[in-house]
């Protein structure tokens, strides 16, 4: 894991979108446009949605600084086949198929991050180094002529960019646009963050409803009244794309001053830029801290979402822990559980009743059109 050094810069495009912020703002839609209902609601639709997209795009899997040292491993199951996570002895990312090469046996069990040189199956004890290479099994004289370097682990394509470690279950998959991302994740050091907490939710809706909050401003003020809603200007955002990704922008309080001074403490102080990853990742910048959210569909009604919150460096001091504790609380358990995720499984229920047969998309929600747009080309 390699994190940038000097002073951190914006992007041209990040200063762009404050620019637009600081002249009030710049995303509007046209018109009125519709979802049908049936696209969170379809179980056909979600198969489609798995074999077509899922199986082909890149993914994020995690950031890099879930596992910041080099011989650190951790098993994978939200996307619906075992999968292992590995960084080797040269602090080169994998993501591989958590499967003994012998046997077929689940290698590494758990959600815990595992520490050392080899990986070691549970069952007839072949061991694997972490960049997959098969490096030992008990009594090779039973198996006559084999040649380790045959029976490696399976590798799924992989690609570390920025500060996040992405994959692909398709072997033509084209990571140039993670790379265009990891650009701007540079700009303002996510590869150098700590992480200092991760939590999965199982939330009982489809994963659009989940990308669809975090695609819009229109809730911010409504639905996060008593929680971040009083920080930030009912609809002053502005968005643009990178490839098949958005990059938004909601102000607080931004000046043509602050976006010419061009420094990231002054930016993040008045804006919160939020990444929204084709197909399902969200990462959030907020003044002093980044939440990245993996979004990992389980049913046409049910969605895993992985919460990881990374902060500058390791709390210090008693007064910092409590101080990052406090922040974690509000957004994961409070804003993102208790009322965005809350929000889509009341959502879910509602458009499971039949009551309406499609979404009605406003003015200010102009990013989920995008989206949606995005997913049903794929389809």
């Amino acid at each position: 894991m390699n994190a940038p050094t000097g002073r951190l810069q914006p992007t041209a495009g990040q200063l762009a979108l404050a620019a637009a912020l600081a002249d009030g703002g710049t995303e509007r839609a046209a018109r009125i446009t519709y979802v049908d209902a049936a696209a969170y609601t379809d179980p056909a639709r979600h198969t489609a949605e798995q074999q077509r997209i899922f199986a082909h795009a890149p993914l994020v899997i995690a950031p890099s600084a879930l596992l910041p040292e080099p011989n650190m491993a951790v098993a994978h199951d939200g996307f619906d086949k075992p999968l292992l996570v590995t960084r080797d002895k040269a602090g080169e990312a994998h993501v591989f198929l958590n499967v003994c090469r012998h046997r077929g046996t689940r290698l590494v069990e758990g959600g815990e991050i595992v520490c050392g040189g080899r990986l070691v199956c549970p069952y007839h004890a072949w061991s694997y180094a972490l960049d997959g290479t098969l490096v030992g099994l008990p009594r090779t004289d039973a198996f006559p002529g084999l040649d380790k370097a045959d029976y490696g682990l399976k590798r799924l394509p992989t690609r570390e960019a920025g500060g996040l470690i992405w994959f692909s279950f398709d072997e033509a998959a084209d990571f140039a646009e993670a790379d265009a991302l990891g650009h701007d994740f540079d700009a303002f050091g996510l590869a150098g963050l700590h992480l200092f907490r991760r939590r999965t939710h199982d939330v009982a809706a489809n994963w659009k409803l989940i990308m669809d909050a975090f695609l819009e401003s229109y809730h911010v003020l409504r639905l996060h009244a008593n929680t971040i809603g009083p920080f930030f200007k009912d609809g002053v955002s502005t968005a643009d794309t990178i490839g098949s990704h958005l990059r938004s922008a909601v102000g607080r309080e931004v000046e043509a001053a602050a976006v010419r001074a061009g420094d990231w403490p002054t930016l993040r102080s008045a804006i919160t830029f939020t990444y929204q990853m084709f197909p399902g990742t969200v990462l959030i910048v907020s003044p002093d801290y980044v939440n990245l959210m993996v979004l990992m569909p389980q049913a046409h009604d049910r969605v895993l979402v992985e919460d990881f919150m990374l902060i500058p460096e390791p709390p210090a001091t008693e007064k910092a822990l409590k101080h990052w504790e406090k922040s974690w609380e509000l957004l994961d358990a409070g804003v993102f559980g208790g009322e965005d995720f809350r929000a889509a499984a009341l959502g879910q229920e509602g458009l499971a009743s039949g009551a309406i047969e499609r979404l009605t998309i406003g003015a200010m929600e102009g990013g989920i059109r995008t989206f949606h747009d995005q997913v049903e080309a794929r389809l």
